[in-house]
């Protein structure tokens, strides 16, 4: 079994009561926090290593650090193999800031992007329109019907029943 199978096997299908899994995942948010709040107090440094290394240099176990890497890989300049990843296997947290934050508003993880590292590294302006534009990448904006008494789109001037619509 690959440590991300591993790792989503003890975060989403291991039975736990409702306070276990309240006290995983507050832990796992908390571990999180920390790391990204090191990662962003540099971000022109590219953080490379194993896995294995990874975990130690954050204070942390092997099975945490896999679900880390797991959350912020979409956020990557240069994806890593989460798939196959092994504790040897080399990875690099080298993000895209705009990305990373747009990912962090998606998924809902206000603790994160309200960090306060937040506000050294993107203008408040720009925070605002990724946090916007994150937000309507999920809505779905359906276009008016055209009525069936409506003048029709294709523009001939007859209505829509006697003309484009009259073939549905």
């Amino acid at each position: 079994m690959s440590l991300l199978q591993e790792w989503r096997a003890v975060a989403y299908e291991q039975e736990k009561t409702p306070r276990e899994d309240q006290l995983f995942w507050a832990n796992y948010f908390n571990i999180e926090k920390g790391i990204y709040e090191q990662l962003l107090a540099e971000p022109n440094t590219v953080v490379e290593g194993t896995v294995e290394e990874l975990a130690a240099k954050y204070n942390t176990d092997l099975s945490i650090m896999v679900g880390f890497l797991d959350g912020i890989n979409d956020s990557l300049k240069n994806p890593n193999p989460i798939e196959e990843m092994e504790a040897a296997t080399k990875v690099n947290l080298g993000f895209d800031l705009e990305k990373l934050y747009f990912n962090m508003v998606g998924a809902k993880a206000d603790w994160l992007y309200e960090l306060p590292a937040w506000d050294n590294l993107l203008s408040e302006e720009k925070r605002k329109d990724l946090y916007r534009n994150s937000k309507l990448s999920g809505t779905v904006i359906k276009e008016k019907k055209v009525g069936r008494n409506d003048p029709c789109p294709c523009g001939s001037g007859k209505k829509y029943k006697k003309c484009c619509g009259a073939n549905q």
